[in-house]
């Protein structure tokens, strides 16, 4: 394996047109703002379009994307192969919807004009618009190994046309537990195919892969795997347990974008609904939410709809918006590797940014393991709720108000019935819902016996109907008749059990 590193000195082409990049992929990338290449763009770029298998490492927000978007569309628009239905010529695996999203995104605009087709597989939604595009005819997808491996197995997706192989993230692929689908995927590609592998870091699992599907590939690294970004400001802010949600609601009211990450979907839900509660126009992204809702949801932040996005390490990976200017972890990572991801989600594209942790006395120890496995030395503060610090990491005047535009939250409840509905939802027999039974603290509601006593409904006092009471007193069923009670106290009524058979009758 061949290294390239591009921390020692190089000369570098400066020009996509300088790389060898078509001038219609040129014009495309201009027409989008895209004028220069990124260090990892131009380190792989010369490689990647003659055909080499390449692994490229840099940090989140490097330019990876680009650096293997490009080559695959340069190379499939200058080969003399044609799309077929149901067999693609390029494939890009990414371990999460929102990143397999965000590569399309990313293609669309630069494949249109050289003719070229993509579309996204992943789970989530329905199986039958994706199964109508590969039956119609892509060149590229960009897939989530799970709803991928469904397609193959049905015979929708056959990979036996495809010409470059990419995996992005392939490191969070094996942190998943999706190397063994990844492996049988890989394996059903062309063994002389192209492969690129891109990553922040290329250990454990990944190597791996590397060994068993890349043929002599060339390793380019723009920085180390625990490189700090240099325009990046790293805190540690001490505080109480009181005192998480106070700080957090100044934060995320100032101006800009302000991205905050918890370990649970559980977490992300509830701050969230405290941070819309207290003013804060917020949304949340978690494996929780439909694909829909978290499309929704992703689209509100990036549009400024909602300024604050509160997720889950399992979507970090998938979140590329420009201008996140703060990064807050309101539940510090459990490893290293996912502070670094998180953290990345800022200072990206040369931009600065702030990465702050909330640190409470029991965290400590755990904290300070953390950032120093990350490579990273970070102020640490005591703080409260009014210290002036927090004016200095999130500047500019705090402003409340209602919350953004239908936000979606997950509101389903934390326990569900074996049916899959919530406790006390059931339905009666003819599909009407069962009515509440339960009084205030969830007890069963108990009737007082007599037309004077009021019966309490979902918490609410309410009078008996109009003869209900008079017929309680009487010891009367609805119908009329006397009550009569069986041996263990409950009542029957007599008009009922007309013409039925009784036992031993």
């Amino acid at each position: 394996m061949e290294t390239w590193d591009a921390t020692r000195p190089h000369i570098i082409m400066t020009t996509f047109t300088e790389l060898g990049l078509p001038k219609a992929l040129v014009d495309a990338l201009a027409a989008q703002g895209v004028t220069a290449p990124f260090p990892i763009q131009a380190a792989t770029l010369p490689h990647t379009l003659a055909g080499r298998d390449v692994l490229g490492r840099g940090r989140t927000g490097s330019g990876k994307t680009y650096g293997f978007v490009l080559p695959v569309l340069a190379r499939l628009a200058a080969g003399p192969t044609r799309r077929r239905p149901g067999r693609p010529r390029a494939l890009i695996l990414a371990p999460t919807r929102e990143l397999a999203t965000q590569i399309e995104a990313a293609i669309l605009p630069l494949a249109r004009p050289l003719g070229l087709k993509a579309t996204t597989i992943f789970g989530g939604v329905s199986a039958n618009p994706q199964i109508t595009k590969l039956r119609d005819g892509v060149d590229i997808v960009v897939a989530c190994p799970g709803r991928l491996a469904d397609h193959m197995r049905s015979g929708e997706a056959k990979l036996d046309k495809i010409e470059i192989t990419v995996l992005d993230e392939a490191d969070h692929m094996a942190d998943l537990g999706f190397l063994p689908e990844v492996r049988r995927i890989m394996a059903a590609t062309p063994e002389r195919g192209q492969r690129l592998l891109f990553s922040a870091t290329l250990d454990g699992g990944v190597d791996v892969l590397v060994k068993r599907f890349m043929n002599d590939p060339m390793l380019h690294s723009v920085d180390s795997a625990q490189s700090p970004v240099e325009k990046m400001t790293h805190h540690v802010l001490h505080l109480e347990e009181t005192h998480r949600l106070p700080v957090l609601v100044d934060l995320t009211a100032a101006p800009g974008r302000t991205l905050v990450f918890t370990r649970t979907k559980h977490r992300a839900k509830a701050l969230t609904r405290k941070l819309v509660a207290n003013g804060v126009p917020a949304v949340e992204l978690h494996g929780n939410l439909g694909q829909n809702a978290r499309t929704r949801n992703l689209e509100a932040f990036s549009s400024g709809t909602a300024k604050t996005l509160v997720a889950t390490d399992i979507a970090a990976r998938g979140i590329h918006v420009d201008d996140v200017t703060l990064v807050i972890h309101a539940d510090p990572p459990v490893e290293h590797k996912a502070y670094l991801h998180r953290s990345g989600r800022t200072a990206r594209a040369g931009a600065s940014g702030t990465v702050i942790t909330l640190m409470t006395d029991d965290q400590v120890t755990d904290v300070r393991a953390l950032t120093r496995k990350a490579g990273i030395s970070p102020t640490t503060t005591r703080i409260s709720p009014d210290h002036p610090l927090l004016a200095e990491l999130a500047p500019g005047e705090r402003t409340f108000g209602a919350s953004p535009r239908r936000p979606v939250v997950d509101t389903r409840p934390s326990k569900v019935t074996a049916t899959g509905a919530a406790p006390g939802t059931g339905r009666r027999r003819g599909g009407r819902p069962a009515p509440d039974n339960r009084g205030r603290g969830g007890q069963a509601r108990r009737d007082g016996g007599n037309g004077s006593a009021a019966r309490r409904e979902g918490g609410r006092t309410t009078e008996p109907r109009r003869g209900q009471g008079d017929r309680q007193a009487r010891g009367e069923h609805r119908s009329g008749q006397p009550e009569r009670r069986s041996q263990n106290g409950n009542s029957r009524n007599p008009a009922r059990g007309r013409g039925r058979r009784q036992p031993g009758s």
